[in-house]
Parts: C-alpha cells; structure tokens; sequence
C-alpha cells in the first residue's frame, strides 16, 4: 500500500473512469459498525436471529456496503478534498460474514461549471454477484491533494469465539446428526466431546470401547451417558477394526477418533481388502480459525500423507476442495505453497505446484482456483504479492493452502496455535465415509467444529439420510 493518497482532480477525470476496494466482511466489521453507528439491529449483529440460510447467521447492514463507496471517493476517485454530495442506493442481496466484497466506483458525467462528477457505484460478491447499486453524486477537487495516509488504531475485542467455526456449527443446524463410532472414548476429552456433539445434534454417538472403562470414566467425569449406544470391545485395535465394520454394515455414517493413536485407528481404515478405501488418496483438512486472518483457512495435508508424489497430491487438492464447496462457501482459491514462488527444479514441490495448476487447467482438478508456487507470505498477504509482482486471483487471498509435505504441515499448523491464537477442526477425507480425526489438545468447541464439518459433508451434497440399526 503506498505511504501516501493523492487525488484526482476535475480535470484530470475522464468519462469511464474506474476505481476499486475488495474487502471481506468479519465479525469485528459487524461489531464496529454497531458501535459506530448505535445500529444494534437484531438481523444485523444477532446470531440467533438472522435467517438459517445466512452465512453465519449474520447479515450485513446495508450501509455498510455504502461505506466501502465512500472510502473509494474520499482516498481514490476523486480523493482528498472531494465533497459528498449525495448517492442512491440500492441493496440487492445480503452480505454476510466471509464474504468478500468489491466495491466499484465509474464515473458517468461530469458538470464543467459546477465540478461535479456522478459516478455509477456497485458492490459486488465473490460469487460474482450484485449486492448493490447505485449513484453518487460529488464536487470534484480543482487541486492537486496529498495527504500521508493515516495508519489507524488497532482495535481488539474481548470475550470473541471463533467466529469462522461458530460459522460452521450454525450451518449444520437443523440436518440430521450423524450415527458415528467413537472409538475407544476411554478419557474426559474424547468422551466429553463427543457427548457435546450430540448434545449439538451434531452426531448420534455409538461408543466403541471397553463397556467397563467407559461407565466408570463417566461416573467419575459425572457425564451422562444414559441412552448412549455401547458397543463394548476389549481394547482399542478392536474398536477401531468394529468401527470399520460398522461403516461397511450401514450401521454408522462417520468414525470419530477417541484416545487412540491415529495410526491404529486408520489401519484398519486403510486395509486393501477389508477397509474404507475409495480409489482416491486419504488425506486430512484442517480448518484453521485465527485473529490474524479474516476468513476460515483449510491447510492440507499436515497428518496422513508424509511426502506425497504428485499423482498424490492430486487427491489431497481435490478432497481439500470438495470439503470447502460442501460446505457452500463458493470457489476455493488454492494455494500450493513452496519455499519461493518461481520454478526451480532444485525445488520439486515447485514443479509439483506447476504441474497441478496445469491439470486444473486441463480438467483433471475440478472446483477450485489453483496458483502455484507460491510461498506462505504471498498465498496470505496481499502486499507480499504486490512486492512480489504477482499478480492473481488466488495470492494475497488463499482459501486452502497445500503444503509441500506433512513435516512442513504439522510446523505450520503448530506455530498458527502458538503464535496466532488458532484454533482448528478437521476431518479426514478420502474414505468412504468422514473420519473426524481431532487433537488431544482440541477444545470441545472445536471438536463440535470438526463434527459440523463431517455433518455437512455428508448431508449437504444430497440430503440423504441413512437408517441405522443397532443391535
């Protein structure tokens, strides 16, 4: 961004003239405009209120959109020194959290005598459509303005959840919870979590597990367990291996992980002739929620897959997109990173990234909008992309970032939780069903994201609903 704003002045306008601002909607957005404007509107800044079809069940006041049309005019066309006089506007849709909006301003007429210029003004969504329209009206500056540009006040809130997550949970409400295994529950975490998920109407849990451990982990957690399907097994190998036998019986729709090694619990997941296994590589995605970046971040694969070979990677892409599109936030941007963002044959995550990008292209990834390589900064930060001369849709802007290999992956996803404050779900994909592959360190809240993910997966695409009988 340059250091300083300069204007635009009457006679340097030309009919057709055009300027613009993306910006995305957060929930501290929401939360600022109340504060500045005193608009507590219930359909604006209450979540419980706003309709279930509302991304996030939050909606956008209107005239915050117009805001986006008064900061082009004051900082880019015209700029410094111009004066308002008035606008039209027309609100379309409604804009909710994570959506990412481009305001456009094009100048239509312009009055000699008066300097008044009238521009045509639109927002318009990431999906490509109009969210407003209208006109303003304003008295063009005669001279040449400018200004330093002004680094504003960083702003925290306090008490703030996880915004992105709560987005998730809130758009699995009203489907029908899944029938899934947990395996091996034998601690408070996994057991806790997964009775919060029911309680959710997340999942319909069956625990899988040894009878015994479970009953006295509740009595002694004071968890209510009651009307809890128990599906009592030795020790954890067999539940993992039951789990996968339920899976295959029409019995359950998901497999949660309890306090069981993921490798144990995939093994029999895994298996050639008895397992889950698809045709299409098994991969995990994580969805990461943090302060410092404004929207939900899907980061594949940083658990299965230690150094896949590219015909890999064309799996773990595809499962990382179908995730994102399930859960109907539009066409991913798909970064695959590397340690630069040039081609260097030194580097094969660089020729691997080259090469995905061109089996998109040729239809052999389908669904999302790749680039690559391209390194971390650059993927997240719009200025590393500038300073870096690339230019695309996807730099600056990523909605799933692909990591070269689980080693880099796992680093990532480790300094997000220290230093950025992040809090992650995920689930495994690939299989034939969702395997909701949490953390011993996941909060309960982000077990109940991981669990809406797998919901929304396996609901979302078809409706479907799947009768269990248990025995």
């Amino acid at each position: 961004m340059n250091e300083n704003i300069v204007n635009h002045t009457f006679n340097e306008i030309e009919i057709g003239d055009s300027a613009s601002v993306n910006h995305m909607l957060t929930d501290k957005d929401i939360q600022l405009f109340a504060i500045m404007s005193g608009d507590i509107n219930p359909a604006h800044v209450d979540r419980e209120y706003a309709d279930n079809d509302m991304f996030h069940k939050i909606v956008a006041h209107g005239m915050w959109t117009g805001s986006l049309i008064s900061t082009i005019l004051g900082t880019l066309l015209p700029g410094p020194g111009t004066i308002y006089l008035g606008q039209t506007l027309e609100f379309l849709k409604p804009v909710g959290i994570g959506d990412m909006i481009t305001a456009r301003v094009t100048v239509i007429s312009k009055d000699e005598a008066k300097k008044i210029v009238q521009l045509d003004c639109v927002c318009i969504n990431q999906d490509g459509k109009e969210v407003m329209r209208g006109l303003a009206k304003v008295i063009a500056p005669v001279e040449k303005i400018q200004r330093k540009r002004i680094t504003l006040p960083h702003i925290e809130f306090k008490e703030e959840r996880c915004p992105h997550h709560h987005r998730i949970i809130c758009m699995a409400e009203g489907l029908e919870p899944l029938t899934t295994a947990v395996v091996h529950p034998v601690d408070r975490l996994s057991l806790e979590g997964a009775l919060t998920a029911a309680q959710a109407n997340l999942i319909k849990p069956v625990l899988v597990g040894p009878e015994d451990k479970i009953k006295a982990l509740a009595k002694k957690e004071k968890l209510d367990i009651s009307g809890i399907s128990i599906l009592s097994v030795p020790h954890s190998h067999a539940a993992a291996e039951l789990a996968v036998q339920l899976v295959k019986e029409g019995k359950v729709e998901a497999i949660m992980k309890g306090k069981i090694h993921t490798d144990e619990l995939l093994h029999p997941i895994l298996n050639k002739s008895t397992g889950l296994q698809t045709g299409r590589r098994m991969s995990h995605v994580s969805v990461v929620d943090t302060p410092a970046y404004p929207k939900a971040l899907f980061i594949t694969d940083a658990a299965l897959n230690l150094f896949p070979k590219l015909a890999e990677k064309v799996d773990i892409v595809q499962n990382a997109i179908d995730l994102y599109r399930s859960i109907e936030l539009g066409t991913p941007k798909v970064a695959i990173l590397s340690a630069i963002e040039t081609v260097n044959e030194n580097i094969p995550s660089t020729l691997d990234a080259t090469a995905l990008c061109k089996m998109a292209e040729r239809g052999q990834i389908t669904g999302g909008l790749l680039d690559g390589p391209l390194a971390f900064d650059n993927a997240l930060s719009e200025e590393a992309a500038r300073v870096k001369n690339i230019h695309s849709p996807v730099a600056g802007n990523a909605d799933i970032l692909v990591v070269p290999d689980v080693e880099s992956g796992n680093i990532l996803l480790k300094e997000l939780t220290l230093l950025a404050d992040a809090t992650m779900a995920g689930i495994v994909m690939g299989a034939q069903v969702p395997v909701i592959l949490t953390s011993r360190s996941s909060s309960t809240y982000a077990r109940n994201a991981s669990c809406a993910l797998a919901l929304l997966y396996v609901r979302k695409p078809s409706k479907r609903t799947l009768q269990c009988s248990l025995s």
